[in-house]
């Protein structure tokens, strides 16, 4: 059965996991890093999710959809960079560097192979 709701793509799951963990580790940063890096990180972790929200809901325009696939892939970018200055700042351990970059990496592929076969996901007019 085709999917018929954002919330059931893998891509959603996993990027909505991630924000929600840079939610729980960056509760641990120091106070000084309240208004930049957790801030930032959790913008741009939650913002994939988001966009991906919004590609579903623009499928009956192809360059709308691949947009914010666009945005998706550009925010999670964003999220791995934030966690390697986490990593690097000594905020995070280095396990837990390697299990959420692992994850970005997974949801990284989920846009671009959307952006490259946007077909299977377009919505086809009703006339």
């Amino acid at each position: 059965m085709a999917v018929q709701n954002v919330k059931e793509l893998e891509g959603y799951k996993k990027s909505y996991l991630q924000a929600m963990n840079f939610f729980e580790i960056s509760k641990l940063f120091p106070t000084d890093e309240r208004y930049a890096l957790t801030s930032q990180g959790r913008r741009s972790s939650r913002s994939v999710p988001m966009n991906l929200r919004e590609a579903w809901a623009k499928r009956r325009y192809v360059a709308h959809f691949i947009s914010k696939l666009t945005d998706c892939d550009g925010e999670n970018s964003e999220t791995e960079t934030s966690l390697d200055f986490a990593r690097d700042c000594g905020y995070i351990t280095l396990e837990k560097h390697a299990e959420m970059t692992a994850l970005n990496h997974e949801i990284g592929k989920m846009p671009g192979s959307m952006i490259k076969s946007p077909n299977k996901f377009l919505l086809t007019p009703d006339f």
